[in-house]
């Protein structure tokens, strides 16, 4: 019953990790292999299918970062997949803005957008995380606002083929793909925050999975004794979430374009 009211104190804040597991599939690729090398490549693998997230939020405002791990084996980060990954992100849902820092390939990048208008449909399905009751909620979001600072082949190869049509004749409309997610939410904690991009219900988010992921939050600190200032990230070149894509693909294009050309330095 006190918990509302600590909600509505003006200095309110909590702090939530998560803990992420991808599951990846190896495809017609990992039919040739024995059970031994899959799970070798898993190992190898492992600091980009299992991370951990911290997100710190207050009654408007959370900034949501991963907790970086060091390899244990070659005492590095990954560096090739930080440039595909999501960067530190600050979400206000009093104005529903979104600005997230992405590094790629050494140059800084300041993401500005909106915040996702999520349709959930919220259902009566409950269960139990840690010591809190959390409701079950779902949504089908097109799958380009969950992966915009990613990069595939296969979308700059589309992009391509596109451009392509629109020369020849009038450009054919093009199906989106949808990704279903489905997320817990506690009304014990009455915020409107979440992780990634994930936000809009009625109690912080304790969980949620999307495509071959699943995020479990494995720790909540409310009001914790040493306060975070929550700010939004303030440098790199500003830009939004299409022309962030744009430049990524662009890049990648030429990477491609330039690979064993003789005289050409790989990047």
């Amino acid at each position: 019953m006190l918990l509302p009211l600590i909600i509505a104190a003006q200095d309110f804040q909590g702090k939530a990790y998560y803990n992420s597991k991808s599951v990846m599939e190896l495809g017609s690729f990992g039919a040739t292999m024995s059970e031994a090398q899959k799970k070798q490549i898993q190992e190898q693998l492992k600091n980009r299918l299992e991370k951990t997230y911290i997100l710190s939020f207050n009654k408007e405002e959370s900034v949501f970062k991963e907790d970086e791990k060091i390899d244990a084996i070659s005492g590095a980060t990954d560096t090739w997949g930080k440039n595909f990954s999501p960067g530190e992100q600050y979400k206000n849902i009093k104005d529903k803005s979104l600005l997230q820092k992405q590094e790629f390939y050494g140059k800084q990048f300041l993401v500005k957008d909106a915040l996702l208008s999520i349709d959930w449909q919220m259902g009566s399905e409950t269960k139990q995380i840690g010591k809190y009751t959390c409701f079950k909620a779902t949504a089908r979001i097109p799958s380009y606002d969950l992966t915009w600072y990613d990069f595939s082949w296969n979308r700059l190869r589309n992009n391509n083929e596109t451009k392509s049509d629109s020369i020849k004749g009038p450009e054919k409309e093009e199906e989106i793909q949808m990704t279903e997610v489905v997320a817990w939410y506690s009304p014990q904690i009455p915020v409107s925050q979440g992780p990634l991009e994930y936000w809009g219900l009625p109690g912080l988010i304790l969980e949620v999975s999307y495509d071959k992921t699943t995020m479990l939050c494995s720790k909540i600190i409310i009001n914790p004794e040493e306060k975070t200032k929550i700010k939004a990230p303030d440098k790199g070149k500003i830009v939004n979430k299409k022309e962030y894509q744009e430049i990524i693909s662009g890049k990648m294009q030429e990477m491609r374009n330039n690979r064993g050309r003789p005289g050409v330095r790989r990047n």
